[in-house]
């Protein structure tokens, strides 16, 4: 009876000391597509929201290591090597990318050398 006491009295603390310090937080930032910009006004003090950066990719790489972590040893040299690919794959994918952004590639100039 006591142990449940201790533990219940526990939790409330913990539950009115988060909302002591919800309390004192300032507000988070509203996201990039919920401020009207039509009625935004620079000179109001709060600086515009961010825009969102790309996906969190966090959950997929704690996948990876969970799938690692509960591979047998046989295994994971060639999970290790499909990891590397996929990640080689990707780089050449980004490469490919900024390739295409800069115009393509700057075609060097050959010379044709007679050889006697």
């Amino acid at each position: 009876m006591t142990e449940y006491r201790q533990t219940k009295r526990a939790e409330e603390e913990r539950a009115e000391q988060r909302l002591r310090d919800s309390r004192s937080a300032p507000p988070p930032p509203p996201a990039w597509d919920e401020v009207d910009w039509d009625t935004w006004n620079p000179q109001s003090g709060n600086p515009p929201p961010r825009p969102r950066s790309g996906p969190d990719l966090s959950p997929l790489f704690a996948l990876i290591d969970v799938m690692r972590s509960a591979m047998p040893r046989e295994l994971s040299t060639q999970f290790n090597a499909l990891v590397r690919e996929i990640l080689l794959t990707l780089r050449a994918l980004i490469d490919w990318y900024l390739e295409r952004l800069d115009g393509g590639r700057k075609e060097s100039r050959v010379e044709d050398i007679p050889i006697e």
